[in-house]
């Protein structure tokens, strides 16, 4: 089974709710959809490899944007793995306020459209943007929704004290 390796990161926002980045993912498959299409960023990583080391690394290629990295491993918070349907996603949890809008993904080729011979280049990530934790929970495929739970539980926070994100 593949393993790959992330970063959810979030931040407090003024009302003092929890808000998690996510990226949109790129693609024609993924192009007019919105809930279920939105991914934490995360990549792929061989068995010899620091999985936390991967998880930084993949979330620069597919944000653009880099994490501090000294002090990295103190400030992580480790949700531990889940699995998606055929692979296993271990993640941490990251408090940091990056600007979503200077997102900026590797891309990926594929035949497109199907069988017409020519190759296209596609955003891994086309864009990333900030959800409270509720409304986050829609946006995700599937497998990785327990990872909020996770953080919540790591950030004790109640379901009374959760935000609405129909108030936001």
């Amino acid at each position: 089974m593949r393993t790959s390796a992330g970063i959810l990161l979030f931040r407090r926002s003024p009302a003092s709710a929890v808000e998690v980045m996510l990226g949109h993912m790129g693609g024609p498959f993924w192009a007019g959809r919105d809930d279920g299409a939105w991914t934490i960023p995360k990549g792929e990583y061989l068995p010899d490899e620091d999985p936390l080391a991967a998880a930084s690394r993949e979330f620069a290629e597919e944000t653009g944007l880099t994490l501090e990295i000294d002090d990295l491993g103190e400030r992580a918070i480790d949700l531990g793995e889940v699995r998606q349907s055929s692979k296993r996603l271990r993640c941490w949890a990251l408090e940091d306020d990056l600007d979503v809008s200077a997102v900026v993904s590797n891309t990926f080729e594929m035949e497109w459209p199907p069988r017409s011979g020519r190759t296209e280049a596609f955003p891994e990530l086309d864009r990333a943007a900030w959800f409270p934790i509720e409304l986050a929970r829609g946006k995700v495929v599937r497998g990785q929704v327990a990872l909020f739970d996770r953080l919540e539980e790591a950030l004790s926070i109640s379901p009374a004290t959760r935000s609405d994100p129909r108030r936001s």
